[in-house]
């Protein structure tokens, strides 16, 4: 079976296998995990920030992130389709009792305009704007990159009006493989960013949050409060040092080999994909007329491959380290039989 669902599928390797049984442990509510510190550490330098706390998931990292960056009753400005809004179970409006002002984008790049719009004037009767949250890259848009240049506007519309910026950089590696911008120069404009560990870098689980020392104490805190202290969590830190090492530069390959699919895809009479938004490891499909994306995921997976519908018109394709040129090529043939 070709399993093109998620990154998050991938399996660690025996060289991971091997740096997770060596790792060296400790208690790391405590503070003493050598590994999970180093780990941290590793990943505060990486991005250029004074400090950073490892956390089991991903939708940990970005709560506590929107929690140590708001009080109750404040709005956060967010982008439609985005994670922390889509995904995360109403986790804001339960952990941090934040009120979601989303707004609609292109590629996951909201307006400007309708950005400065949406903060909200200091009067009594409306709700206090305190953050604004992007994702880079951005997953229901298909892996699409923000770009540089558009969040250093939107840093400027935050800073101009005193609000605090995260940013669910889950697929942050993916972004600056494609682009070569570095990491720390996408971080420099946010306060608090989320780095996921357990998709593209093939990690079986675990994210980090990047900031200040200032917010990762209090997010240490809420860390515990949400049930992420884990004692021997360097078994977990040694596979995520690991993959930062050895695991960044290989997202290109999966990054060729999404393009080499939607290539093959365009080729059909029915099937119009623009290749200019096929920009990482993802592949947004809009399916035919005459099939609807539960139909297309049921039959594909007949055939042995699997991915996620996302709409009734539309499917999620994603690449990572489980698959090569030779999947590729199988999962592209068998598809262009079904959309024939």
């Amino acid at each position: 079976m070709i399993d093109l669902r998620s990154d998050t599928v991938t399996k660690p390797t025996k060289e991971m296998l091997d740096a997770m049984f060596n790792a060296e442990l400790g208690d790391d509510v405590y503070g003493e995990d050598p590994t999970v510190n180093e780990l941290q550490e590793y990943v505060a330098s990486l991005l250029q920030k004074e400090d950073s706390i490892f956390v089991p998931t991903g939708t940990m990292s970005n709560q506590i992130g929107v929690k140590i960056n708001t009080n109750p009753g404040d709005e956060v400005i967010i982008e439609k389709d985005a994670h922390i809004f889509f995904f995360e179970t109403a986790a804001p409006a339960i952990i941090s009792n934040v009120q979601m002002r989303t707004l609609p984008s292109k590629l996951g790049e909201m307006s400007l305009e309708e950005i400065e719009n949406a903060i909200r004037p200091d009067i009594y009767y409306f709700p206090k704007t305190t953050l604004i949250c992007l994702e880079n890259t951005h997953n229901r848009h298909g892996g699409t990159i923000l770009s540089l240049d558009y969040i250093k506007k939107v840093h400027n519309i935050a800073k101009q009006n005193n609000l605090i910026m995260h940013l669910d950089g889950a697929r942050l590696w993916n972004a600056s493989v494609v682009t070569k911008i570095p990491l720390y120069e996408y971080a420099k404009y946010f306060d608090t960013i989320s780095v996921c560990l357990s998709k593209g870098l093939g990690t079986p689980a675990g994210s980090v949050l990047v900031g200040s020392k200032e917010k990762i104490t209090l997010a240490k805190k809420w860390r515990k409060i949400l049930g992420g202290g884990m004692r021997q969590s360097g078994i977990l830190a040694a596979a995520g040092l690991y993959a930062l090492k050895n695991n960044i530069e290989r997202l290109a390959d999966d990054h060729e080999n999404t393009k080499l699919l939607a290539n093959e895809l365009n080729k059909l009479d029915n099937i119009n994909i623009n290749l200019d938004e096929v920009q990482s490891n993802m592949l947004a499909l809009t399916t035919p007329e005459n099939i609807t994306a539960s139909e297309l995921v049921a039959t594909a997976k007949q055939k042995g491959v699997l991915f996620n519908s996302i709409a009734k018109n539309k499917v999620r394709i994603v690449f990572h380290l489980g698959i090569s040129k030779q999947d590729t090529i199988t999962a592209a043939e068998i598809l262009k039989n079904i959309l024939k």
